[in-house]
């Protein structure tokens, strides 16, 4: 399994574009992506998951990626929260 921790800089925090990219780029991976947030859990494979945390700006989340290609997955993910939220 593999961790790590962001903090979301978008002003908007995770709104429903990002979102949607998010979603669209976990499932590309076959292993599991979880994201945390205040003791919530969603599936960055669902949309309304990922809507629910109800991430704002400044706000952390932590990303666990656990599956068969999670080193790839984790990267992934990762680039695509600095670049986009």
């Amino acid at each position: 399994m593999k961790e790590f921790t962001y903090v979301i800089t978008d002003k908007e925090g995770i709104h429903a574009r990002p979102a949607g990219e998010l979603v669209k780029l976990a499932k590309e991976y076959t292993s599991s992506v979880s994201i945390f947030k205040d003791g919530k859990k969603a599936d960055a494979k669902k949309v309304f998951g990922l809507m629910g945390l109800g991430v704002k700006n400044g706000m952390e989340i932590t990303v666990q990626v656990e599956g068969d290609d999670e080193e790839a997955a984790c990267e992934g993910i990762k680039t695509f929260l600095e670049n986009n939220l």
